[in-house]
């Protein structure tokens, strides 16, 4: 069973910059992808960023170009860089990580508040 803990939101003004961490623990050793979801006031959960255990990552398009999802060597922590924030970008964001050969379970963190306003 893999748990899942984020940290690094917070208030931010348009413009500014955050970075995301995410620690899983609890049984890491087949682990499909990890990647953030978000989601914003009366809307649903969407997409933010994948990063795949091969490498490859995949971006919502609302987002390529300002936020980068990486990990650490251990492939127990993963980041999300988040860079010229707007205020669309307000949500709370969700740690996701998928294990098995196809991913097939679905572990989530408890969220961290992300706040982009003047």
């Amino acid at each position: 069973q893999v748990q899942l803990v984020e940290s690094g939101g917070g208030f931010v003004q348009p413009g500014g910059s955050l970075r995301l961490s995410c620690v899983a623990s609890g049984g890491t050793n087949y682990i499909y992808s990890m990647g953030w979801y978000r989601q914003a006031p009366g809307k649903q959960r969407e997409l933010v960023a994948t990063l795949f255990r091969r490498g490859t990552t995949n971006y919502a398009d609302s987002v390529k170009g300002r936020f980068t999802i990486s990990k650490d060597g251990a492939e127990n922590t993963v980041y999300l860089q988040m860079n010229n924030l707007n205020p669309e970008d307000t949500a709370v964001y969700y740690c996701n990580v998928r294990s098995g050969t196809w991913g097939t379970n679905d572990y989530w963190g408890q969220g961290t508040q992300v706040t982009v306003s003047s």
